[in-house]
């Protein structure tokens, strides 16, 4: 069904008490991932009950009442979303809404590890630009940091994705001690692929067991300055609606972005809110306060999700509240990043 045949009379854009509209939506389609990345969980995890999770029927009733109320841009993520069976049916789905002209953009956050034998079917289903984690290109560096990770696949699935013509940004979280050192080697070779790449801080997210995120911290101040010493970066002031603010690497063309939750807060423009795969509504990344919107499905239907999303809208918070030092032995939110959406 488009959104053309939906009943949309009633919808008002989704305003925020700062005047902020929110018209963008990260999903998270699914908590599990094939990899287990040191700063997002431990590798050890206990993974929701399928029977929690929102099936994909609900999941495209959701993104379409979003929709409805002024949503433009939506990015799928995980966990690792493109693991989750019968994804392609929800992409299909809000990728017909891209091609209708309803939607600007779908997008999706991947591990990489799925693209080889997907990144056709993503573009034929209207997905054009999709974000890649990936942190090293040393092999035995990336199979520590995601511990069942296999580079040699992502690199394949990478190159799948440029044939298929798929619009490709690398994502790098900047790991003191682990990648500090190649974070311009990964820039140059960016360059050599014509890959946007963004890199971002540590976030303290859930219980990563044994491993100390105050250990892995790397301030992107510091990184962008010996970045300086190698490259030519100009500020610019394009913007995707994320976090990221952005430089152009004059060497190469292509574009670098940061993201900095803990040494420069990012969300005097946040326009963005974050769907859990069971159906959680998270007004900021850096706060716990939610709205159940699977509840209000099941047991009320199309009308009571609206009134819920609205609610839950004039509760936006102006920012949030991330910090990382020795005081705070815990992470400063207790749900892992894989269970909100990367």
């Amino acid at each position: 069904m488009l959104m053309s045949e939906l009943n949309t009379e009633k919808q008002t854009k989704l305003i925020d008490p700062f005047g902020r509209t929110v018209d963008y939506l990260r999903v998270s389609v699914t908590d599990r991932c094939d990899f287990r990345c040191v700063y997002c969980m431990a590798e050890e995890m206990t993974f929701l009950p399928k029977a929690d999770l929102l099936t994909l029927e609900e999941l495209d009733v959701l993104c379409r009442r979003f929709m409805a109320a002024g949503v433009r841009k939506i990015r799928l993520t995980g966990g690792e979303p493109l693991v989750r069976r019968n994804i392609i049916q929800l992409i299909e789905s809000l990728g017909s809404e891209v091609k209708a002209g309803n939607l600007d953009e779908l997008t999706i956050t991947s591990n990489g590890s799925q693209l080889s034998k997907m990144a056709g079917d993503l573009v034929a289903a209207g997905v054009r630009r999709i974000n890649v984690s990936m942190d090293t290109l040393d092999r035995e560096k990336f199979r520590r940091v995601t511990r069942w990770g296999d580079l040699d696949k992502v690199l394949s699935g990478l190159d799948a994705a440029t044939d298929a013509g798929l619009d490709v940004k690398i994502n790098a979280v900047a790991l003191r001690g682990e990648n500090d050192e190649e974070l311009g080697d990964m820039l140059a070779w960016c360059g050599e692929r014509g890959f946007d790449m963004t890199i971002i801080e540590v976030m303290p997210m859930g219980d990563i067991g044994t491993e100390n995120r105050l250990d892995q911290y790397l301030p992107l101040s510091r990184v962008r300055a010996n970045l300086a010493q190698r490259f030519t970066l100009t500020d610019i002031p394009f913007r995707t609606g994320g976090p990221a603010r952005y430089v152009k690497v004059e060497e190469t063309g292509q574009k670098l972005g940061f993201i900095t939750p803990l040494t420069h807060n990012f969300c005097e423009s946040c326009n963005r809110v974050r769907v859990t795969c069971t159906g959680q509504l998270y007004m900021c990344l850096g706060q716990d306060d939610n709205a159940d919107l699977r509840a209000a499905l099941r047991e009320g239907g199309p009308d009571a999700l609206d009134a819920s999303i609205y609610e839950a809208i004039g509760r936006k918070p102006k920012g949030h509240d991330f910090i990382i030092d020795r005081r705070q032995s815990g992470p400063a939110v207790g749900r892992h990043m894989s269970v909100t959406g990367g």
